[in-house]
């Protein structure tokens, strides 16, 4: 394809993905050219090859954003294909062996010019005015990941999740396979991109708008076509039909943490790229839902019809909490979606894998509308995503700031709980009239006792519960707790789920 005239859009991109829709599912893996499969492109190999950064698209233009390409090969066996576009006309962009360093290797004139690559990754002046730094990267399955001022890479998001946390069937992970890159003008400061999604059950078209800043947004419009059962089948005979159909999904890494009660050997007290889940319900109420490696997979949900925000956050934010010169936990964005509109009826998902080390995302937070989309039928949706720190984003003020539990001396069986709340409605609330800690669990256990203290020495306010869990018990506890004032509710609503040993 050469350089065509056209103006790409969403509903450009949405045909494309809507014709794509009507035929099985074709995995890009059987155009990798063999030399680039991982049985022989082994990691070390695939270290050897480098972007020379000179190469980087737009940078002869010396324009505001620039775009580097990963190869292919090892670990990323679905090549996607990128294009470029301006205001009327379209072109591709062709695998191009100049644009690598292969190092030792000597595998590069075995490689077809359409093979395409692996993903992108983003540059823009965004820590300082003179210097081009890495914003995002686009790379593998529907993987992606952005950065506002001074931070670190850590959570990711996904364009879509299928089946995720479902245990009568395995997860499908959609995947971009085609690109549009918007060529910016001079003096732009938003990046905009479009994507075709892919996968077994479905398509979908998405587009994407970047805002770089201290935190950084993005703007995202999304449709999707779900396939025909037949054609489902014709790819996949014992496929199953999309249980949750997960939109907006985060995916991160909690290995352990204050509430940590099996801790590893360990020289650092806590090590996780995000140690809660926010949520803004429909109906007002602000859940914070502390984070939790627990014994085997633990997959919770809560009805949220309306739902106005959900994000999984950072909130520790002091190196001391991490003593990690190397993996700076603390610089990690919290990532926040805001729905465009009401999404009407549904549940948001949060999951949790069990996870013996740091290299494991082992977290995933999506929502899942109650009524899934007939086939070839466009379902539409949008959404904002926040990269940044909680703090920036003044998501929730009067929250928890953390929990802690271990065993209580006073009673064999039981475990206490502690958990700080901070904000400037409880910094108002004198010692002399405390406000009351509303604690309840579900039925397999029991709250014996909450008292609400100021603690003087962190400047909040300090719940002390003990729970008992029935006895035999080996399910999850499911708590809530909120504080308040007279009839005020004055804080978040700490919920939480244990697990027995």
């Amino acid at each position: 394809m050469a350089s065509e005239s056209a103006e790409v859009n969403l509903d450009y991109v949405a045909q494309r993905a809507l014709e794509r829709a009507k035929h099985p599912f074709r995995s890009p893996r059987a155009d990798l050219p063999r030399v680039l499969q991982q049985d022989h492109l082994d990691y070390d190999k695939y270290r050897e090859i480098r972007f020379r950064r000179e190469r980087a698209l737009w940078s002869a233009d010396k324009l505001p954003f620039r775009i580097e390409f990963f190869h292919p090969g090892y670990l990323y066996q679905e090549p996607v294909h990128l294009y470029e576009f301006t205001l009327t006309h379209v072109q591709p962009i062709r695998y191009v062996q100049d644009f690598f360093d292969y190092g030792k290797l000597k595998i590069q004139n075995q490689i077809p010019s359409n093979t395409g690559y692996a993903g992108f990754r983003i540059l823009y002046p965004i820590n300082k005015t003179n210097q081009m730094d890495e914003l995002g990267a686009f790379l593998g399955a529907s993987y992606f990941r952005l950065l506002g001022r001074d931070q670190r890479y850590g959570q990711s998001a996904r364009g879509l999740a299928l089946d995720s946390g479902e245990s009568d069937r395995p997860e499908e992970f959609p995947i971009f396979t085609d690109w549009w890159l918007g060529k910016p003008h001079s003096d732009d400061n938003e990046l905009r991109l479009f994507a075709i999604l892919d996968s077994v059950r479905g398509t979908g078209a998405y587009e994407f708008l970047i805002h770089p800043g201290e935190t950084t947004a993005c703007d995202i419009e999304a449709i999707l076509f779900l396939r025909e059962t037949n054609l489902v089948r014709a790819v996949d005979p014992q496929r199953l039909p999309i249980a949750t159909l997960g939109l907006a999904p985060l995916t991160s890494m909690f290995w352990f943490g204050k509430n940590s009660e099996r801790k590893p050997d360990d020289y650092r007290s806590e090590v996780h790229d995000s140690d809660g889940l926010l949520a803004h319900m429909g109906n007002g109420e602000v859940l914070w839902r502390p984070l939790n490696n627990p014994p085997v997979l633990r997959h919770q949900i809560f009805a949220a019809p309306g739902i106005r925000g959900f994000g999984l956050l950072q909130r520790e934010r002091s190196f001391a909490a991490y003593q990690d010169s190397f993996n700076p936990y603390h610089l990690v964005p919290g990532v926040w979606v805001e729905p465009h509109g009401n999404w009407g009826e549904g549940n948001l998902h949060l999951v949790e894998l069990n996870s013996g080390f740091e290299g494991l995302d082992n977290i995933v937070a999506f929502w899942d509308p109650k009524k899934k989309p007939a086939p070839l039928k466009p379902y539409r949706f949008g959404y904002t995503l926040y990269w940044g720190k909680d703090s920036d984003m003044k998501l929730s003020e009067n929250r928890v700031v953390s929990t802690r539990m271990g065993l209580d001396l006073s009673c064999r069986d039981c475990r206490q709980i502690v958990i700080d709340f901070d904000g400037p409605k409880l910094d108002a609330i004198p010692e002399s009239a405390p406000p009351v800690a509303i604690a309840n669990c579900s039925p397999n256990a029991a709250i014996l006792d909450s008292q609400a203290t100021r603690n003087a020495y962190l400047g909040t306010w300090r719940v002390i519960l003990k729970l008992q869990p029935a006895a035999g018990n080996v399910d999850p506890v499911d708590l809530r707790c909120t504080l308040q004032q007279g009839t005020n509710v004055v804080s978040e609503t700490w919920t939480y789920q244990w697990s027995p040993p």
